[in-house]
């Protein structure tokens, strides 16, 4: 029997997928806000260009809706351009029986705690479609294709707060040096992790509150149950051996999230976060767009007007250029301003589970803690 590697006293602490399920009521945002859509990356991204995603978006129209348009800042071709310089570690080695980080494509390991019942049936869709007349209804409530929001989501916030995607990368620590009488919320790539673990464990000890974005950045309601298991289990695993922690805020890739995806999400004890403002960043490294770093700030402004300094903004981490209008954003905009962390802003746990670090637990298995390296 496969033994598990996360901490079963913990989840079993939460209530449970089918409880939560049964006294749910869907909601959707209002009609006022409308999707953006965006297709699926293709693997041709140059050696050295971390991931930016295109979500899906809620703006209301006075923000200055931008037609859909195809992405063209894909995921890093496999093998990754960056090695891992994170040392794969024994545990999980004795765990799943690999030697090394998988690349984009992680395997699926099975964890006894999953139970498949509880599942909720919805089907696959790709991004974009979502002519399934099952995905119009608050059985599936789908983010991506209708702005449907559970009660559980966390998609705003009572201040105002900056939340970032696609990290940790090489300019992650300029953003946080720059805001550093603040702490933010960074939701961060597995793949991405395991390449840069300093930057990583750096902004976590600086109090930042870590999430996880999944493994590779993949739409998660195109894959099969056993696929998006992989691709939260991974970057758990990758969080856990670099920091000691199990995460408890999850952000879908291009906000592509609905019942099924909440459904094995509760199961890890996790909460999705997405956003009623998106900056549209990753539109200023598109040649077929005009998106400039003023008019994100005219757009945020305005929204930061209509809301009365509410909201919960989605920015990246992973290009400099991103980086730095999410600097303009912080000194020009909030700065001086309260922001809070997604744990904050509804009054909830950091981390489902924290490792003291200066013994550097980085895992329990089976009830049993070990250090890192150990059996």
């Amino acid at each position: 029997m496969i033994r598990v590697i996360f901490v079963i006293c913990v989840f079993s602490t939460f209530t449970t997928s089918s409880d939560l399920t049964s006294r749910i009521q869907s909601k959707f945002i209002p009609s006022s806000f409308v999707n953006i859509f965006e297709k699926q990356p293709s693997p041709n991204t140059p050696p050295l260009q971390i991931p930016i995603p295109p979500p899906a978006q809620p703006v209301t129209p006075s923000l200055g809706h931008l037609n859909a348009n195809t992405n063209n800042h894909e995921m890093p071709a496999s093998p990754m351009q960056f090695p891992p310089k994170l040392p794969f570690p024994r545990w999980l080695h004795d765990f799943t029986g690999l030697n090394q980080w998988p690349d984009l494509e992680p395997p699926y390991i099975p964890l006894d705690f999953i139970n498949f019942d509880k599942i909720e049936p919805i089907p696959t869709h790709q991004q974009a479609q979502c002519s399934d007349s099952i995905l119009r209804t608050p059985k599936a409530c789908s983010f991506d294709c209708f702005n449907c929001v559970e009660v559980d989501d966390v998609y705003t916030c009572p201040k105002l707060s900056q939340t970032f995607d696609d990290g940790p990368s090489p300019h992650t620590i300029k953003l946080l040096d720059a805001m550093s009488d603040i702490k933010t919320t960074l939701f961060t790539l597995g793949v991405n992790i395991i390449r840069f673990p300093e930057v990583y464990q750096e902004s976590y000890k600086r109090g930042h509150i870590m999430g996880s974005h999944t493994w590779s950045h993949k739409f998660l309601p195109s894959l099969s149950n056993e696929d998006v298991i992989a691709q939260i289990e991974w970057s758990i695993w990758a969080m856990n051996a670099t920091s000691g922690h199990l995460p408890k805020w999850f952000r879908p890739p291009y906000g592509g999230i609905d019942n099924r995806i909440r459904s094995i999400l509760r199961q890890f004890g996790m909460q999705a976060v997405l956003w009623d403002f998106d900056t549209f960043d990753w539109k200023m490294l598109d040649s077929s767009t005009t998106r400039k770093e003023s008019e994100i700030l005219s757009d945020l402004k305005t929204f930061q007007k209509a809301k009365g300094g509410k909201g919960l903004i989605l920015e990246h981490d992973a290009i400099q250029r991103t980086v730095d209008v999410g600097i303009q954003i912080y000194e020009k905009l909030l700065k001086g301003e309260e922001q809070l962390t997604v744990p904050l802003c509804v009054g909830g746990i950091d981390y489902i589970k924290t490792f003291p670090i200066e013994e550097e637990y980085v895992f329990e298995l089976g009830g049993k803690v070990a250090p890192k390296g150990g059996k």
